[in-house]
């Protein structure tokens, strides 16, 4: 096995075990960097499901002085036919986990709320690959897809524009992927297929109508009044943070 350093500063193991090879990226609180991580079987009873999202490929799980949320990547739609679980190989800093971890890594050192991440991993076999991820738990959050009727516009627009300013592009920004603490922190979550670099006005509002259409979806009328008020901080935000 080869052990060194990753950019991000996460501890990074390579492997070749045939008939896969593979490769993890771990925060040095988990101590040693172990591929079983990444397992739920190897959690046990100690591996919970996770209800909402997923695609049935989450689970809480903790190990000591962490909790965290792993998620295997599943792929939805038409793909999920083919195949549920099974990624084209472009190259380790193309695999999903990898760039998830380094995005997240990436935002936590900008001071962005998003979970800070624990581990990611990925096996490849042939031109294919498989990966997972785990991210640390936010304890006591709420989705803002249970908040249809509660004052959260102004903190929930005020971390979407804080995100679209560091140049950071989600790619489902949705009613569940939007979470507030107990003391009305929000945190925004699972940046799969998530971009940094820079961010089109086209990609701001494509967010902002994703998160519509994902409020509508779970409120109706509620959720589209939800919507046209976080819409309205949204741009209030933006100008304000154009000004300073």
């Amino acid at each position: 096995m080869e052990h060194d350093q990753d950019a991000s500063g996460a501890q990074r193991l390579a492997w070749q075990n045939a008939p896969s090879t593979g490769a993890m990226l771990c925060d040095p609180r988990l101590g040693p960097p172990d591929p079983h991580l990444l397992d739920p079987a190897s959690y046990g009873d100690r591996a919970r499901p996770v209800d909402a999202g997923g695609r049935q490929a989450a689970w809480f799980v903790d190990g000591e002085g962490w909790q965290g949320v792993l998620r295997g990547y599943r792929r939805g739609g038409l793909a999920a036919r083919v195949s549920r679980d099974a990624y084209l190989w472009q190259g380790e800093s193309r695999t999903r986990s990898f760039r998830e971890y380094r995005l997240l890594a990436s935002m936590r050192a900008r001071g962005l709320k998003v979970p800070t991440p624990l581990a990611a991993a990925y096996w490849r076999e042939g031109l294919t690959y498989r990966a997972a991820i785990i991210v640390e738990r936010i304890p006591d959050v709420r989705p803002l897809a249970h908040l249809l009727e509660e004052p959260v516009w102004e903190p929930v627009a005020t971390a979407i524009a804080a995100m679209h300013r560091q140049g950071v592009w989600h790619a489902d920004l949705n009613a569940f992927n939007v979470l507030l603490d107990p003391q009305g922190q929000v945190w925004l979550i699972d940046f799969d297929r998530g971009t940094e670099g820079g961010v089109s006005d086209r990609q701001r509002r494509g967010n902002l109508l994703r998160l519509k259409r994902s409020l509508e979806k779970v409120g109706a009328d509620r959720g589209n009044a939800l919507w046209g008020r976080i819409d309205q901080a949204y741009l209030a935000c933006m100008r304000g943070m154009a000004k300073s």
